[in-house]
């Protein structure tokens, strides 16, 4: 009997390192079908996540390490120079890769947990709490979102976590309409209407049910959001109530840097200081724009022309 069990365990491990093989090779072929659009904003997605993983091993000086000479330019000592008070703008630039992408991905994920609940439980219950939701959610719209998120840091004191729950909550309300209108299709359905009769409860239905087949769009939905919240952060750091020094930021160095470019004509280096972060920023956004085109394309049914 138990040289059987040992049997079945084996054979299940091999069919289970069958399987990711399998799922291997199929991402490289789809990976190998790709356009150089994708391909490059893979690329780019992935530098960026190594340089916010490993930033500390990356970095030639701490992220609020302060050097002796301010305003240095640049050299072998400081590639990119240093800021106002000696803080060197490499080092600085690769934390703001871990800081500003770390925190709009967190903000990004609470909203969709947040919308992405809300909406499946209005699309599944079509009663007076489906009206409520959307009422509200219609309220949360009708104010634009960076004024209000303006209001709401101003009144709490800017902070990473009051920045991060105050963005969540706004943006959550475009990811309830998405996962709201595209469920509703879903919850109509015959297999939904069984799993209900049946007596499933409604974290089954919405897991089992509902959310397998919504999640392309969903994902696409994601990293279209990633880069509005990623772009919201930055901009409320410019304003100067978003991430906080001697917190590394793109948005904060934008600012910081922002009086160089009016020495462009004396030192063109110093001019394209502020260029750098925000380069990040677009480079990144951009990136990000190419991989969701490509998977809304393949997500899509539709073929690619021979």
């Amino acid at each position: 009997m138990t040289d059987k069990n040992t049997s079945y365990s084996a054979a299940g491990e091999v069919g289970s390192v069958r399987m990711r093989r399998t799922r291997l090779q199929r991402t490289w072929v789809e990976l190998k079908k790709a356009p150089p659009t994708a391909i490059i904003g893979l690329v780019v997605i992935v530098f960026y996540i190594v340089l916010a993983l490993f930033a500390p091993l990356i970095a030639p000086y701490g992220e609020a390490e302060v050097l002796p000479n301010p305003y240095a330019p640049w050299s072998s000592d400081h590639w990119l120079g240093t800021d106002q008070i000696g803080r060197d703008l490499l080092s600085r630039l690769i934390y703001g890769a871990r800081n500003t992408i770390g925190i709009a991905f967190l903000t990004t994920l609470l909203a969709f947990l947040i919308g992405g609940a809300l909406g499946l439980v209005a699309a599944i219950n079509r009663s007076w709490l489906d009206q409520l939701l959307s009422r509200g959610v219609d309220v949360l719209m009708a104010i634009p979102s960076l004024i209000f998120a303006l209001m709401l840091l101003s009144i709490v004191g800017p902070s990473a976590g009051s920045l991060i729950i105050i963005i969540a909550v706004l943006d959550s309300t475009r990811v309830f309409r998405v996962t709201r209108a595209v469920a509703i299709n879903v919850a109509v359905m015959e297999y939904v209407e069984a799993a209900v009769l049946r007596g499933e409860g409604l974290g089954w239905i919405m897991r089992r049910e509902i959310l397998p087949n919504i999640m392309p769009p969903l994902v696409a939905e994601f990293g279209l959001r990633f880069c509005f919240v990623f772009l919201t952060i930055a901009a409320l750091s410019f304003l100067g109530v978003g991430i906080q020094p001697p917190t590394a930021d793109w948005g904060t160095m934008v600012r910081e840097t922002a009086n160089l470019i009016q020495f462009a004509k004396f030192d063109l280096r110093a001019g394209v200081t502020p260029l750098l972060p925000a380069g990040a920023i677009a480079l990144l956004t951009v990136a990000v724009n190419f991989v969701v085109d490509w998977f809304l394309h393949k997500t899509s049914g539709i073929r690619d022309e021979q």
